[in-house]
């Protein structure tokens, strides 16, 4: 039902805007990795984790099903507006803070303020979702998966924080 919804919505007039859409998020888990990657070769494989931390290798494809997924969302969002919306605003400021969890968490090597900033997030997230839903269902189930990560990798943070 997704597939067909999307597949409506999507006319030639609106396939650069679908890749757009995607992309934008997509580049910020790119840049995010950038920042994450020299943390991830000395100081991240130090610290104590709770048992309930995923292999690493999970992250990255996790990632970047989420980073479509909320592209495909703001997408969806932008096209039944036909306009710039207050929800679409919270997207960005949102996808800013994404950026910034991994900023502070790995490049700075700060878990407490990282999750700080994660809480900020998580909020930012629900904000949107709701936002989002209100314009349209699909959209706003496209963005659950993505509270569900960050509520679980917020569990993640304040469990790396009280073990180190």
């Amino acid at each position: 039902m997704l597939i067909v919804k999307v597949a409506k919505t999507i006319t030639p007039k609106y396939i650069l805007l679908l890749i757009a859409f995607i992309v934008l998020p997509l580049s910020v888990g790119f840049l995010g990795s950038l920042v994450t990657s020299p943390g991830l070769v000395d100081w991240y494989p130090s610290l104590v984790k709770p048992f309930f931390t995923p292999p690493n290798w999970l992250f990255a494809p996790a990632w970047t099903l989420l980073f479509v997924l909320m592209g495909l969302s703001a997408f969806l969002v932008f096209v039944k507006k036909n306009r710039f919306d207050s929800g679409l605003i919270l997207f960005l400021i949102q996808l800013v803070f994404n950026f910034g969890w991994s900023f502070l968490f790995f490049f700075l090597k700060n878990p407490f303020i990282a999750f700080l900033e994660i809480t900020l997030l998580w909020l930012l997230i629900l904000l949107t979702l709701i936002s989002f839903w209100r314009v349209s269902k699909t959209a706003g189930w496209l963005f659950v998966p993505y509270l569900i990560w960050v509520s679980f990798a917020s569990m993640l943070n304040l469990a790396i924080v009280l073990l180190n």
